[in-house]
């Protein structure tokens, strides 16, 4: 009997979804629409009235289906109870039991969305061949994913991971999203890099092609600072100098194989790795040196990829 897999990845505009095979490729994919109303209580029912359609359409019996496995855009338990998810409106409830309620599939995963791309990048993406990594990804926040020995890392409150929000800086004044202040997500995360690169612009007198866009974007930035412009070398300078420390200090708590890095800022390419691992290598101790540096390669499915794979462990 064949059998599937559906891997799931709830965002807060898009639910991205894929039917898989029971050894891990992907037959197909779609998307449906994230109906946050009323306190997101049609997301789940419309996951559920998708699968029942891709069913019908693939003639697939729900016997065949091996298990569902979803990520989540907040924090959930091991068990999959959500603990306040407040960009789908969200209480505390266990998503698990009410997708196996929904769909008559017995066996459902979930977990939080970016430890769920980094299992997927650990297993068929960017930090493929390695059994520990940390994977860090850089768009409008700094989020992360740690796995080890091929296992999500969720911690007790499944907030284990949340490597934005260590403190880099302790003289910051700003505040972050989270409260504190220092955050690496003030710094690393693509929506800091073009506010440092902005804000260069306007305070000094600095000759710089980065004057010459009417938008400052991550990739006008690093262009420039491959063309050697001097502010952009700034720019990139800080964000790298302080995700390096913040790596550095992951590095310590968990001695991962390697580092993945996806999100917006990593499609510049090569350059993010080579440069955030100079700056790893001056901030930690001489045993935790000389670790891989790698760039995601699944994008927006890594989230289905690592859905896929927690039924599959």
């Amino acid at each position: 009997m064949a059998s599937y897999i559906y891997g799931i990845d709830i965002g807060g505009t898009t639910v991205k979804m894929g039917l898989f095979d029971g050894e891990g490729t992907m037959i197909d994919k779609w998307e449906i629409t994230t109906r946050k109303e009323d306190g997101g209580k049609n997301i789940l029912p419309d996951i559920a009235a998708s699968i029942r359609q891709k069913n019908e359409e693939k003639d697939i019996t729900v016997d065949e289906i091996l298990g569902i496995g979803m990520g989540v855009p907040g924090p959930i338990t091991e068990d999959g109870v959500v603990l306040k998810c407040a960009n789908l409106g969200w209480g505390i409830f266990s998503v698990a039991e009410e997708v196996e309620k929904l769909t008559g599939v017995k066996k459902v995963k979930v977990g939080n969305d970016a430890n769920v791309a980094a299992l997927g990048e650990q297993w068929k993406g960017g930090g493929r061949g390695f059994n520990s990594i940390c994977m860090v990804t850089l768009g409008t926040g700094v989020g992360g994913g740690i796995v080890m020995n091929g296992k999500i890392v969720t911690g007790s409150h499944g907030a284990a991971g949340e490597i934005g929000h260590l403190t880099v800086n302790l003289h910051e004044t700003r505040v972050c999203g989270c409260g504190k202040r220092g955050c690496l997500e003030q710094y690393s995360s693509a929506t800091a890099i073009m506010r440092d690169a902005r804000e260069k612009v306007e305070q000094t007198d600095t000759p710089s092609l980065l004057r010459d866009y009417p938008e400052i974007t991550g990739r006008e930035i690093f262009d420039a600072y491959r063309a050697g412009d001097d502010m952009a070398e700034d720019v990139v300078n800080q964000f790298a100098e302080y995700l390096g420390l913040g790596l550095s200090h992951v590095a310590q708590v968990m001695d991962p194989d390697a580092f993945v890095i996806g999100g917006g800022v990593s499609k510049n390419g090569p350059v993010v790795a080579d440069i955030t691992k100079e700056k790893y290598e001056k901030n930690v101790m001489f045993a935790l040196k000389d670790k891989e540096f790698r760039l995601a390669e699944l994008g927006n499915d890594a989230g289905m990829y690592g859905a896929v794979r927690m039924v599959l462990q």
